[in-house]
């Protein structure tokens, strides 16, 4: 069977509450769906978030994108994964969310086609539950405090922090007072978004080198490999990257530096799953620790992609963040399940949720 069709559609979803992190406070989460059909009527759903200053990508640029890509992709075998991956990167340079959009519905509508979960598309599965990592970031000491707590009391065994948002003092106070709270047997991490200057970082480190933090994200820019080697040699707290990572050679080149030990993975920076799945394979080979993440506000059809594809990594020693608990209203007909702080494996066909297209024109802004 065939592509029949390929639509983008930007929508706008509230937040249950602002998510605020370095140099952007989250009220609305903007993101791009694709819908694709094939020629018998079937559909398949993707999704990438926009993030013009991770990927360089709006919710405009997006949409022009798969419009663009449409072309090429349209009438060919909807199966032909690799192909379609193929052609859209001899078509167009960059613009690897709205890549990622298609490649995702590809693969939704191929499992649904052949009636297998798209994890089995993928490879052998390692795992079928995964710990979800409770993403602390209100921006009030006393508030995430709580929110900390109310976590870990609903189960949550591993945690973020959203930090570089207040100097490296009051972040590392409050970073010290909720490792307190959350205590010795949890994954706890920080992430600063690149917020930091190299000697603020190294501040922030050396202040919570006891703290029980486990790993530090992206805490200068995404490019400066240099200062990121700074702050991994100044603590013993393990630096993961992630808005510096875009590609195989960014993995490869963080470990040759130095300026990781872990990689945070997002299907809007590789092009998709498979790309994921590639570069968790390469961090396996080079000893380095993963995190498979969705960008904030992402619904349940791209963390149900994020699910599918953790379960087949080697290792996500780092955890697993879905962010589609943190929308308001999901625009599936029911959200992707979480409980007690981890989520279990879909097994339904495609990626295992039901898109409420209702919801979808309800969400849906003009670009």
């Amino acid at each position: 069977m065939r592509l029949r069709s390929i639509e983008p559609i930007a929508v706008s979803l509230p937040m249950l509450k602002p998510l605020i992190m370095a140099g952007e406070t989250i009220a609305r989460a903007d993101n791009v769906l694709v819908r694709i059909e094939a020629d018998d009527g079937l559909t398949g759903w993707g999704e990438a978030a926009s993030a013009p200053t991770m990927t360089g990508e709006t919710l405009a640029s997006m949409v022009a994108a798969v419009q663009y890509l449409a072309p090429v992709l349209i009438g060919r075998e909807f199966g032909d994964i690799a192909g379609a991956r193929a052609v859209m990167e001899a078509r167009m340079y960059g613009n690897n969310g709205a890549k990622a959009a298609i490649e995702i519905a590809l693969h939704d509508l191929a499992g649904r086609t052949t009636g297998r979960p798209v994890h089995a598309l993928l490879g052998n599965k390692h795992r079928s539950r995964l710990p979800i990592l409770g993403v602390i970031g209100g921006g009030d000491f006393d508030g995430d405090l709580a929110d900390a707590a109310a976590k870990k009391a609903k189960g949550f065994t591993a945690f973020k922090i959203k930090v570089g948002v207040d100097g490296p003092e009051k972040d590392a106070a409050r970073t010290r007072a909720i490792c307190e709270v959350l205590g010795p047997d949890c994954l706890i991490s920080a992430d600063a978004n690149q917020g930091f200057a190299i000697d603020q970082a190294i501040a922030f480190v050396r202040a919570v080198a006891d703290a029980g933090l486990d790993f530090l994200e992206q805490p200068v820019a995404g490019h400066d490999h240099a200062g990121m080697a700074a702050v991994a040699a100044a603590t013993p707290i393990a630096i993961g990257a992630d808005e510096g990572i875009h590609s195989a050679d960014d993995i490869a080149r963080h470990h040759a530096q130095g300026a990781a030990r872990g990689v945070s993975l997002k299907s809007i920076k590789l092009g998709g799953i498979a790309g994921m799945l590639d570069g968790a394979r390469l961090a396996d080979d080079l000893s380095m620790h993963v995190n498979v993440s969705c960008k904030t506000g992402e619904s349940s059809i791209g963390c149900a992609a994020a699910l599918h594809v953790a379960a087949v990594m080697p290792n996500v020693a780092w955890g697993l963040t879905l962010t589609h608990t943190g929308v308001a209203e999901d625009v599936t007909q029911t959200p992707l399940p979480v409980s007690l702080g981890f989520a279990d494996l879909l097994d339904a066909p495609g990626l295992g949720i039901t898109v409420d297209e209702e919801k979808v024109r309800r969400f849906q802004v003009s670009v």
